[in-house]
């Protein structure tokens, strides 16, 4: 089942001299359960269109679907919660709040979905056990390793149940242990809960992994292959 995709996607900045076509006629179909790396070389696109896809940007022109809903037809609340409910992000900077621990920065999302104090332990506790992380929900971000900071990352982003999860180059600060381990708790995660994970990356480890791996040139999509 098609649960993203995209048509005729443009994405124009005119900011520059000359303006620049980040993407420039996407058309794309995901299904649900994929597991898939947008690669391509630094200013080919890939953050832009994952940023499309997740309504954090407005295109210039074209249009993103998502279950046949457009995401141009929300006004800004409704973005907002739609992303709420809908979206998991996964970022290079981890994006953590520092003040809070680990356990408080998962149900942060929960807070903002009005869901029960009891339901939101529940869930931030077998989140951490399922991200291998029981034991630190009490540290702060500063306490833990770069590594250990992206896992809770992964943790909230899934912790409102979203039907995808959007990561922007998120192994791009980890060394080869962290990557690998944060690696396989996600196809754990796809492939226990058939949650569609889509990536921008550059690390071929990433997309050693990856089943699909979509190729952006300026803006194009110049291959788009399944990996056996």
């Amino acid at each position: 089942m098609s649960i993203i995709r995209t048509e005729k996607l443009n994405k124009i900045y005119d900011g520059t001299a000359v303006p620049v076509h980040a993407t420039n006629d996407v058309t794309l179909n995901f299904e649900k359960g994929e597991f898939t790396a947008l690669v391509g070389p630094s200013g080919c696109g890939k953050t832009t269109l994952l940023n499309l896809i997740g309504g954090l940007d407005k295109p210039t022109s074209g249009e993103v679907f998502v279950e046949d809903i457009k995401l141009s037809t929300f006004s800004e609340r409704q973005l907002i919660d739609f992303r709420l409910k809908n979206i998991g992000f996964v970022f290079q900077a981890y994006n953590l709040i520092p003040v809070l621990t680990a356990r408080e920065n998962i149900e942060f999302i929960m807070h903002l979905q009005g869901v029960d104090k009891v339901k939101r332990t529940q869930r931030v506790k077998e989140l951490l056990e399922r991200v291998g992380l029981l034991d630190k929900m009490d540290q702060r971000p500063s306490a833990l390793s770069g590594g250990e900071q992206q896992r809770v990352a992964v943790a909230r982003a899934l912790a409102s149940k979203p039907k995808y999860v959007l990561a922007d180059e998120p192994t791009a600060n980890l060394d080869s242990a962290s990557t690998t381990n944060l690696l396989d708790i996600m196809l754990r995660l796809n492939k226990e809960d058939n949650i569609t994970f889509i990536f921008s990356t550059h690390d071929s480890r990433v997309m050693k992994r990856a089943r699909r791996l979509i190729t952006l040139d300026d803006g194009r999509v110049v291959s788009d292959e399944t990996v056996e």
